[in-house]
């Protein structure tokens, strides 16, 4: 059995490195908030995560069956949702909603 000094040197440690590794991000971001780099891709990502996503997802679909209304349909959702309310957690979960839905019911073949 290890020494109690040993196992509570052990367990500051882990806790230091812990500690250390959770605060970093915050205190390397705090140098970049007024860069002007970082607002414009703050500003700019978020669709183009959402555009390189709906690509990704989309880029298998047979296009020759008619299951393949679902997601696009459920796609049609989602960024009209998101024009109409400017909301991406309702776009979101109404195109996600629509999708499972037509997928589990009226497109099943």
């Amino acid at each position: 059995m290890p020494d109690t000094r040993y196992l509570i040197a052990v367990a500051a440690v882990c806790c230091a490195l812990t500690w250390a590794l959770r605060a970093l991000p915050f205190t390397a971001l705090e140098s970049l908030r007024s860069s002007r780099t970082l607002q414009y891709l703050s500003t700019r990502m978020p669709a183009g995560v959402m555009v390189i996503l709906s690509l990704y997802t989309l880029r298998t679909l047979p296009l020759t069956e008619v299951r393949v209304l679902a997601p696009l349909v459920g796609l049609a959702v989602t960024v009209g949702l998101h024009l109409w309310r400017r909301n991406a957690l309702l776009s979101v979960l109404g195109g996600t909603a629509v999708t499972v839905a037509l997928s589990s019911t009226v497109f099943t073949v």
